[in-house]
């Protein structure tokens, strides 16, 4: 990690951030300490003339990490949905960050083909164009499969790009520890967290078998979703750098003049865009948390077609099942419904005022929902929501960061598309929905006969597990016998007849 090689990078960065302006503006906004200031100097200013001068129209921030190159480019991505490291407004700025570079030449695509496949590129397709789309890490061929004359989009990493990833991964790790080590106060941060959460990403997305798993993933879960589709993996033409999938016929998103020129309800596809990402993000706790106009397109039929799937979200039932109740709770101005629901979460210190912090919460939504229709924004709710959260000592939640932050992009392609539209009317009935499904009393219904399947599994030993606590009487204290199988507490054996039973019952009731 700490090879001249990496202390080399390191130099060319930050005279990059020098020449460029953005060494100020990094260190002003993750409020970095005089060591830390002092460490960044000495690596920049010296040797400012090694720099790179990159795009003088681009802010500056943006402008040194373009000029670095595709790990710059993608780690940029990452720390845009990271505000509690780099801050609101630097955050805001790298979210519009652009990975799009020159293409590699067709015929290195084709020799990646040939050796991953196994098999010539001209056997496998009638027809291989030129890159459509070429980004960081890979780029996009339109093909058609020789075998039945289907359209497809081929997907191929770049060549040498995980060598250099990882070679520019081991001097973020570098930096990362000499911030920690210069900078104390900078743990806080925890920056070899952050740099360690790029490297996880990097690795999948270096990986297009994980990225053809989170698509057949997503197209499952979203198979019967009207109005919205998403391309097929070839499961039999895959490797680690090598990906075909369904081509996609469509108008990008981003094209409102050409949606608006196909006769498409703007309006309508507005709505459906924000009701999708929360119907993935509540009902699957799987949502694709990249869905900028780039990579959704309105396909003849009027459907929402969504692709790329590299950064993909995830949130486990009980979360999900919190932010639901938190949204529905600021819906309805219910702050006091919304500071119970983080307590019981255990997101804020049980030793926390719930009055205080409800009144905090009402100075969070007030303001928002005085706003006219047209300017109110979940993602804005969230982000002031964090903020408070945070001063009542709620620790960061990387995940509801990702939701936030792909919150954010959602609505900013629905306003592209309908500036006037109501994002609570849009939202409402998808989260009224999972609420209604999940936290009623079919839901505990739900939840009682799961607990009761766990424990049946334990059913054989329970025969005998009673009757070594029986036989246990000491003094007149039942005392559960050694017999109990290894790993399953005693609680479990006591609680299991009344637990199935209230399951049966609550079932019965509902059936």
């Amino acid at each position: 990690m700490r090879g001249p090689h990496n202390i080399w990078r390191l130099i060319r960065t930050g005279a990059t951030f020098e020449r460029t302006g953005a060494m100020t503006v990094v260190l002003d906004q993750i409020g970095a300490p005089p060591a830390l200031r002092a460490l960044a100097r000495v690596l920049g200013v010296p040797f400012k003339w090694l720099g790179y001068e990159g795009d003088p129209a681009l802010p500056p921030v943006t402008r040194a990490l373009t000029a670095l190159g595709p790990s710059y480019i993608k780690f940029g991505q990452i720390l845009s949905t990271r505000p509690d490291f780099v801050g609101d407004e630097l955050a805001l700025q790298l979210r519009v960050l652009q990975d799009k570079l020159p293409p590699f030449p067709t015929e290195a695509a084709r020799a990646t083909i040939r050796r991953e496949l196994e098999v010539e590129p001209d056997a496998l397709f009638s027809e291989f164009s030129e890159p459509v789309a070429a980004a960081s890490i890979a780029q996009v061929h339109r093909a058609r499969l020789a075998e039945d004359g289907r359209k497809v989009a081929v997907k191929v990493l770049r060549p040498g790009i995980a060598r250099a990833f990882r070679r520019d991964i081991d001097a973020f790790y570098l930096g990362a520890w000499l911030m920690e080590t210069v900078a104390p106060s900078t743990r806080r941060l925890r920056p070899r967290d952050v740099v360690a959460h790029f490297d996880a990403t990097v690795q999948q997305e270096l990986d297009l078998r994980a990225e053809a798993a989170a698509a057949g993933e997503f197209a499952a879960n979203t198979a019967r979703d009207d109005g919205f589709t998403v391309p097929q993996p070839e499961w039999n033409l895959l490797s680690r750098s090598v990906m075909v999938l369904d081509w996609v016929e469509g108008i990008p998103m981003g094209d409102v003049a050409a949606i608006e020129a196909a006769g498409h309800d703007r309006a309508a596809l507005a709505d459906r865009v924000m009701a999708v990402f929360l119907r993935h993000a509540l009902r699957d706790g799987y949502f694709h948390a990249d869905m900028h106009q780039g990579n959704l397109k309105v396909t003849p039929g009027g459907d929402i077609a969504a692709v790329d799937f590299g950064i993909m979200g995830r949130l486990d039932e009980y979360t999900r099942r919190v932010y639901a109740e938190i949204l529905m709770g600021f819906i309805r101005k219910d702050y006091r419904r919304v500071a119970e629901v983080h307590f019981e979460a255990g997101y804020v210190p049980a030793d926390r005022d719930v009055d205080l912090f409800a009144q905090a919460l009402r100075s969070v939504g007030e303001p928002i929902f005085g706003m006219d229709a047209s300017r109110i924004s979940m993602g804005r709710l969230l982000a002031y929501l964090f903020e408070v959260t945070e001063r009542f000592g709620m620790e960061t939640r990387t995940e509801l960061i990702l939701l936030q932050r792909t919150m954010v992009v959602v609505e900013g392609v629905s306003r592209t598309l309908n500036p006037h539209m109501n994002i609570w009317s849009a939202a409402r009935p998808e989260v009224e929905r999972y609420i209604r499904e999940n936290l009623g009393p079919q839901a505990v219904a739900r939840d009682l006969w799961r607990t009761g399947l766990v424990l049946a599994r334990f059913g054989p030993h329970l025969p005998r597990a009673v009757e070594d606590a029986l036989r246990g009487r000491r003094g007149g204290t039942v005392v559960v016998a050694a017999a109990r199988p290894r790993g399953l507490p005693a609680a479990a054996w006591f609680a299991a007849g009344a637990v199935t039973a209230a399951a049966a019952a609550a079932i019965a009731s509902v059936v």
